[in-house]
């Protein structure tokens, strides 16, 4: 795809996040009238360049795309939140600060959870939290307009004995939040399952992987001014495009290896018959020699012909 309509189609994703609010991927690429995943590629370069920003707050799986300034407009999908998530926002944004050392266990959980909503601070070796409205200044005008009783009924929530149960649960929902951009947990972070980092790692190496493959494919398509018109398929294997070159629209397939076989040149073959068009193919190294061969053999070819016996 040219520089120039690469260019342009982040300036369009820009504009529809602007004029939407917090979107995601599926939203985007209606507006912008393309694959969901193009669109997803091209997020995701947007991200890197930090012109757009997401969510922590997950729909579904997907988190939501937002401009800096729009973070006020996550609270509308604040319903999507898990159950005790739920909870915490709504006592957040009720009390609008909160010390950790007083909340239950789940609540303590929940408010690590949901980063869009809860900012940690602390004051005097205390964690304390704020709704994401409120700024820190006011935490002083609250503790001083706090009544007596007030004062009592948190002193006495936060000397109540947890069971081994409750406190059982804590640890091992603790293990699995993730908190690594709060510095104020740094000694929370020692206890995080190493099942679950490796689950995690995993995922986006198979995912960094894939993006990598799409953006050696059209980094190398930019530089011949091939333009990308959709994406018919993508795997970690293979990529497949529906392009215009030189005006011209073709099939291209692009293979994540090192070697083609005669298998990849057929099924790309086969792709191209689908659309009716010419087909191109991509990979990351030379053909095989008996490849070449049967190219070769195939282009000078005239016909086939049957004998009756």
């Amino acid at each position: 795809m040219a520089t120039q309509d690469t260019t342009q189609l982040k300036e369009k994703i820009i504009s529809t996040i602007s004029t939407r609010g917090p979107s995601l991927p599926v939203h985007i690429a209606k507006e912008i009238n393309m694959s969901m995943l193009f669109a997803s590629a091209f997020l995701s370069e947007l991200i890197s360049e930090k012109k757009i920003k997401t969510s922590n707050l997950r729909v579904g799986s997907s988190p939501l795309y937002l401009i800096k300034g729009q973070e006020e407009k996550l609270e509308n999908f604040s319903n999507y939140l898990k159950s005790k998530e739920k909870d915490a926002f709504v006592l957040i944004r009720e009390k609008k600060f909160l010390k950790d050392s007083n909340q239950e266990p789940a609540i303590r959980v929940a408010l690590r959870a949901i980063k869009d909503f809860a900012i940690p601070f602390r004051k005097q070796d205390e964690i304390h939290w704020r709704y994401f409205k409120i700024p820190e200044s006011e935490f002083g005008v609250q503790e001083k307009n706090k009544t007596p009783i007030e004062d009592k009924k948190e002193d006495k929530k936060e000397f109540l004995p947890e069971t081994k149960e409750i406190k059982k649960d804590f640890k091992e929902e603790i293990k699995e939040s993730k908190e690594d951009d709060l510095q104020i947990f740094d000694e929370e972070k020692k206890v995080k399952k190493k099942v679950v980092r490796k689950k995690t790692t995993k995922k986006k190496t198979s995912s960094k992987v894939n993006e990598k493959f799409f953006n050696s494919v059209k980094g190398y398509l930019s530089l011949k001014e091939i333009e990308i018109l959709d994406i018919v398929g993508f795997s970690k294997d293979d990529l497949i495009l529906k392009v215009k070159e030189k005006g011209e629209e073709k099939i291209l397939v692009a293979y994540n290896k090192k070697s083609l076989r005669e298998e990849d040149l057929i099924k790309a073959y086969k792709k191209s018959q689908e659309f009716n068009l010419k087909y191109l193919l991509l990979s990351f190294g030379e053909p095989l020699k008996k490849l070449n061969n049967f190219i070769e053999a195939a282009l000078s070819l005239e016909r086939i012909e049957k004998i009756d016996k």
